[in-house]
C-alpha cells in the first residue's frame, strides 16, 4: 500500500468515525431532551431510567442513553422491552450492559475497519462494502443476540411448562389459592423451575402491590408468547374470575401438550427420516452400486478389451 493510498484509507477511516460519533451524539441529545420533556410532564420528582440505577458513573449512564436512542431509532415496533422480558434482563445491570453494548458497538466496528486498513487485509476497491457492512452489522448485532437470548429462555420455559402443570395440580389438590401456589413454586421450587420461579416471583410482586391476578397472568402469557404456558394461565384466569373445580381443567391441559409435544416429535422424527434418506442415497448407495455392480462392469470391460485385442 503506497503512502496516497494510505492517506485515502485513513481518510475515509476519520469520515466514518466522525459520521459514527454524530449519530450518537444527535442520538444521544434527542434522547436527553425526551427524558427532560418527560421529567416536566410528570414533575421533578419523576423517576429517571431505569438503567442508571445500576451505576453512578456519568459517562456510563451516556452511553446507555445513547444505546436506548439507538434502539428507538432501530426499534420502530417497540420489540425490545418484550425480548428484554423474555431473556429475562428486567435488572437494571442487565439492560445498562446491553444499551452500553448497543453504543459502542458502532465504534468498535469502525476501529475496526481502521485496523483491517491499516493492516492491509482489504482491498483498496471495496471500502465501501465494508463500511456498509460493518455499520449494518453494528447495528444488528445487538438485536441478534438479543432475540437470540430471548429464544433460548422461552425454550426453556416451554420445557418447564409440564411440570409446573404437575406441581399445580398437587398445589391445588392441597387446598392453595392461586397466589399461594405461586408463592410455594417460587419459594420451594426455585431450583426445579428457575425460569418459571423467577416470573412468578414478579407475579407475587404485583400481586402484593394490589394488581388484579388475572391481569398479571394476561400481561405474564403476552410478555413471554409461550403457548404452553399461555395456555394454562388462560385456564387459570377463568378459574380465579369464575370459580370451580381447577384439577380437571389442568389434566385437559395437560393433556394438550403432551399431545402437541407428541406431534411435534413425530415431526422431528419425520424430518430426520427424509434427511437420512438424503444422505443415503448421495453417500451409501454410490458405494453399494460399485460393490455390487463393480466386478461385473470389470470383467466387461476386460472381456470388450480382450475382443478389441484379437479384432
Amino acid at each position: 500500500m503506497n503512502a496516497v493510498a494510505f492517506g485515502v484509507v485513513v481518510a475515509i477511516a476519520i469520515v466514518l468515525a466522525a459520521i459514527t460519533l454524530s449519530l450518537l451524539f444527535v442520538l444521544g441529545v434527542r434522547t436527553r431532551q425526551d427524558s427532560r420533556l418527560k421529567r416536566r410532564v410528570l414533575g421533578q420528582d419523576a423517576p429517571a431510567e431505569d438503567f442508571e440505577e445500576a451505576t453512578a458513573n456519568p459517562a456510563v449512564q451516556g452511553l446507555a442513553r445513547t444505546g436506548k436512542s439507538v434502539e428507538q431509532w432501530v426499534d420502530k415496533e417497540g420489540e425490545t422491552p418484550r425480548l428484554l422480558a423474555q431473556a429475562g434482563w428486567r435488572g437494571a445491570d442487565r439492560r445498562l450492559v446491553f444499551y452500553v453494548f448497543q453504543a459502542v458497538l458502532p465504534l468498535l466496528m469502525v476501529l475496526l475497519l481502521v485496523a483491517l486498513w491499516t493492516l492491509g487485509k482489504t482491498p483498496g476497491l471495496s471500502i465501501l462494502l465494508y463500511a456498509f457492512v460493518l455499520f449494518s452489522l453494528s447495528f444488528l448485532v445487538p438485536r441478534w443476540v438479543l432475540r437470540s437470548a430471548a429464544n433460548a429462555r422461552r425454550q426453556r420455559i416451554a420445557r418447564e411448562v409440564p411440570l409446573l402443570l404437575h406441581l399445580l395440580v398437587l398445589l391445588f389438590e392441597a387446598g392453595l389459592s392461586i397466589r399461594q401456589a405461586f408463592a410455594s413454586i417460587v419459594r420451594d421450587g426455585g431450583g426445579v423451575l428457575p425460569e418459571l420461579g423467577s416470573e412468578f416471583e414478579l407475579v407475587i410482586r404485583q400481586l402484593e402491590a394490589g394488581a388484579e391476578t388475572a391481569d398479571v397472568l394476561k400481561n405474564l402469557g403476552e410478555a413471554m408468547s409461550v403457548d404452553d404456558l399461555t395456555g394454562v394461565l388462560a385456564v387459570l384466569r377463568q378459574v380465579d374470575r369464575y370459580g370451580g373445580e381447577v384439577r380437571g381443567p389442568l389434566l385437559e391441559a395437560m393433556s394438550l401438550i403432551e399431545e402437541r409435544r407428541g406431534l411435534e416429535l413425530r415431526e422431528k422424527v419425520n424430518l430426520i427420516s427424509g434427511r437420512m434418506t438424503v444422505i443415503m442415497v448421495l453417500f451409501f448407495f454410490p458405494a453399494l452400486l460399485i460393490f455390487v455392480a463393480g466386478p461385473a462392469v470389470v470383467s466387461l470391460m476386460k472381456a470388450l478389451g480382450a475382443v478389441s485385442g484379437g479384432g
